[in-house]
């Protein structure tokens, strides 16, 4: 298995994983469309940038996961200036459980602590426990619960 930054060339396999993941989190978020195709990224535009890493997983010359690491401005309250924020984590099914994602994210922490981050942020549906178990193996922590109220269910 190779743990490598995406190229352009990629990007097919890439948009697939996306899709893959919209698939996923539909059932955990009735806010989301589901009568048009949507897209939650530019992967095009991460793959060109200086501040976002997009990273895959391959074996025998096939893309089997996919990450991104992206440096985000906080704001002037914050001790530090800029974070790390870790999305678009996928592993196709056959190949989960296998520590695919654990060797993707920290492909991404090393670029994190490469440019000088050292606080890594991502956000996961709480009907995921899947993810938040690898992520949790990985050192993160929960830190801050988002909630939301949708007035029309009130009644």
């Amino acid at each position: 298995m190779k743990i490598r930054a995406a190229t352009l060339k990629d990007l097919p396999a890439l948009l697939d994983f996306e899709q893959k993941i919209i698939e996923t989190e539909i059932p955990m978020d009735t806010t989301l469309i589901t009568d048009k195709k949507i897209s939650y990224y530019d992967i095009r535009e991460y793959v060109k940038s200086k501040n976002t890493e997009v990273v895959v997983a391959e074996i025998d010359n096939k893309l089997v996961g996919s990450g991104y690491g992206q440096i985000r401005n906080r704001k002037n309250f914050f001790k530090q200036n800029q974070l790390g924020y870790i999305g678009f984590m996928y592993v196709k099914e056959e190949f989960r459980g296998n520590g695919i994602s654990q060797l993707i994210l920290q492909f991404i922490c090393d670029w994190f602590t490469s440019k000088g981050i050292d606080e890594i942020r991502l956000r996961v549906y709480d009907k995921n426990p899947r993810a938040i178990k690898a992520y949790e193996k990985a050192g993160f922590k929960k830190h801050l619960i988002e909630m939301r109220l949708n007035l029309k269910d009130k009644d």
